[in-house]
């Protein structure tokens, strides 16, 4: 599976509250959501944001809550991968559970700029930055994890019979 989109780039410890502000999670309305996903950091960001845009940010991305709300906003919005230098671990597995991909790569993302076009290809890792001509290695994706992000989030991929094996089970 790969991606290719325009970076929206940010810096460190961008937290669930301001990609999506607590104001907001009085819904349960994706597209409500996605509205006003990074408001409180980008107020340009949902007329700027295209489907299959790509987000890339330092440390600690996705620290503050557990909530799931923030995943959700960023994938509604039309981004298709977000390149961090890390993640916060639940803001990690919320993203993996509702199938938002996202990479660590601490050299792609100090070194990819904003509005660069990249491509990333998930079962090798490899992310391409066709703007600057460069390439990283990432960790890739193991097969399940692909799965649940081409089946669109962890229920879809069960519900789907994604994640079984040939001999049966998960």
């Amino acid at each position: 599976m790969r991606v290719k989109g325009n970076v929206l780039k940010y810096g460190n410890n961008v937290d669930t509250d301001v990609i999506i502000p607590a104001r907001y999670l009085n819904t349960a309305d994706k597209k409500e959501l996605a509205s006003h996903c990074m408001e409180d950091i980008d107020k340009s960001f949902v007329t700027r944001v295209k489907r299959g845009d790509i987000i890339v940010a330092g440390e600690n991305f996705g620290c503050g809550s557990s909530r799931e709300h923030a995943p959700i906003a960023i994938k509604e919005s039309g981004i298709s991968l977000i390149i961090a230098t890390s993640f916060a671990r639940i803001f990690y597995r919320n993203a993996i559970n509702i199938g938002l991909a996202i990479i660590e790569c601490k050299q792609a993302a100090e070194e990819i700029c904003e509005g660069d076009l990249v491509e990333v290809d998930f079962g090798t890792g490899i992310i391409k930055n066709i703007t600057q001509d460069k390439e990283y290695e990432a960790m890739p994706f193991p097969p399940f994890i692909q799965k649940i992000i081409e089946a669109g989030g962890l229920v879809e991929a069960v519900n789907k019979g994604s994640l079984r094996e040939e001999k049966g089970g998960i």
